[in-house]
């Protein structure tokens, strides 16, 4: 008897459908044919474990499963449940009438119990997509498959409920979550606070012109100064999520498994901070079994890289290509996937090997041969790519004792959200065009133009420092927001000045 039920398994972020024909004739051998991995293969221990512990009856004749299409590769253990309610189908334990209307996702436990998978949302969206009624998903995955509208989501704990359900015995309600009311929840601000930052105020006013514009910044100093305790703080100025923006960074979280069991969508801007030994895929993501690397997993948040050149030079590279298509494509002989990076870069380091160059209280002991090397280790390039280089020095302990309060987070943010506005309403026919960082040339020859005075200003500062045509346009975008932030039709001279002076890698002599 011939018997097709519906799965799904991931490509990138995205999700196919897979349609699992089960067919039992006589003998008594068990194949799994259509390009399935380890995971699936194995399979059959689980299925035929649960099923036989259930009280449910295996089949002792030949079992033939296809996986369709053939050339899509099938991975994970999301398929768990499918086969198993395939195969309970096809001996007659399950009604087939209703299997058409349901995609079914599970992992399956050797008792019954249906366990959470990876990549939920996808799956999910995709099922509406392509016109289920429902999806049946495991009890520890429903919240985040309830945030999809139009779809209903059947949560289920066991095998046993699956049969009931499919066998019109049981009836579960569909569940549905308040996006509304989640959002209200979740928007709040976090607990850290700019106001609690002593001093700084020109680093402060740095990262406030980054948050607006959505530009990637570098703060250098020496140890102490305060560089990890302000990029923790960026998060907490920059725009709420849009609700694009919260199923977008939702799904890399889902199919990378970065999911709690009582979460629902991400909603917090992510922060994430790898350490310097990560490695080239742990960053960009792939793998035998693809997931979402570090910066993927920054997707409309920040990216933070601290002591930037203790990182593998061959892990600084391949930034290079994500900081400017804001995607990452990995390609390799078995598949290519292309997954979203669109991040704000935040980096900190050291002035020097034993950090206290230039700094005003400390001797550095460093050599200008060991200060150039340490600084080379940046590439050129991906110095271009990166528009605010800030550098951050010790606040002197008059500044830490005074009772003064600074401007907090909450300000800060209000400015941040109205220069996003300004430029939501400049970008309004530009596609995927969002903030003053992503403005491509034509962009920024309409809406970047200087005044006699701007225009000079830079014209000095080019031939003076020697920069690259990258940089100028890195100039010229911080220079706009800058702009925005001060309600400016025109960019004008202060504002390029200013743009300018956050070039501190390009001032010669700087390094010694």
């Amino acid at each position: 008897m011939l018997i097709k039920v519906y799965g799904s398994t991931l490509q990138g972020i995205s999700a196919a459908t897979i349609t699992i024909e089960v067919n039992i004739s006589r003998g008594i051998r068990f194949f799994i044919v259509g390009l399935a991995d380890h995971a699936v293969r194995e399979s059959q221990q689980r299925i035929e474990t649960a099923i036989t512990n259930n009280g449910f009856d295996w089949p002792r004749y030949r079992v033939v499963i296809n996986l369709a299409p053939a050339d899509i590769r099938k991975e994970g253990t999301q398929l768990d449940l499918p086969l198993a309610v395939g195969i309970l189908a096809a001996t007659k334990q399950v009604n087939r009438d209703r299997l058409k209307d349901y995609l079914i996702l599970g992992e399956l436990s050797l008792d019954g119990s249906v366990l959470p998978v990876k990549g939920v949302l996808p799956m999910i969206l995709h099922a509406k997509e392509k016109g289920f009624r429902g999806a049946i998903v495991p009890r520890r995955n429903a919240r985040e498959a309830m945030v999809v509208e139009g779809i209903e989501v059947i949560p289920v704990t066991d095998l046993k409920s699956v049969v009931v359900f499919l066998n019109n015995q049981l009836n579960i309600i569909p569940e549905r979550e308040d996006m509304t009311l989640l959002f209200e929840r979740g928007q709040g601000i976090q607990g850290i606070d700019f106001a609690d930052v002593k001093g700084q105020e020109r680093v402060k006013r740095a990262l406030l012109i980054g948050a607006a514009g959505n530009h990637n910044l570098l703060m250098i100093g020496p140890p102490g100064a305060g560089k990890t305790m302000l990029a923790k703080r960026i998060p907490t100025i920059l725009p709420p999520m849009s609700l694009e923006e919260s199923l977008q960074t939702t799904q890399v979280h889902s199919v990378a498994g970065k999911m709690k069991t009582d979460q629902s969508l991400v909603i917090e801007r992510p922060f994430r901070s790898p350490h310097h030994s990560i490695s080239d895929i742990a960053l960009i993501g792939g793998g035998s079994s693809p997931k979402p690397g570090e910066i993927s997993l920054a997707h409309h948040g920040v990216l933070f890289m601290d002591e930037l050149p203790e990182f593998r030079r061959s892990v600084l590279e391949v930034l290079r290509q994500p900081l400017e298509e804001r995607t990452i494509h990995i390609s390799r002989a078995g598949y290519h996937v292309v997954y979203p990076a669109s991040f704000m870069l935040v980096a900190s380091m050291n002035p020097c090997p034993c950090g206290y160059h230039n700094h005003p209280g400390k001797t550095c002991q460093c050599s200008a041969g060991m200060i150039k090397r340490y600084l080379s280790r940046i590439s050129g390039p991906l110095l271009d790519r990166i528009d605010i280089h800030m550098e951050v020095v010790p606040v002197p302990f008059g500044k830490l004792s005074e009772d003064t309060t600074s401007e907090n987070s909450s300000s800060m943010r209000d400015r941040v959200i109205a220069a996003r506005k300004i430029q939501e309403k400049r970008f309004e026919g530009a596609k995927h065009i969002f903030s003053n960082a992503q403005m491509d040339t034509s962009l920024m020859k309409r809406y970047c133009k200087l005044n006699d005075d701007g225009y000079d200003i830079l014209f000095k500062a080019m031939e003076r420092l020697g920069l690259s045509a990258r940089s100028y346009f890195r100039i010229l975008k911080v220079a706009r927001t800058i702009a925005d932030l001060e309600h400016h039709e025109q960019v004008l001279g202060p504002h390029v000045s200013e743009a300018v002076s956050y070039r501190n890698l390009d001032r010669a002599g700087w390094s010694g």
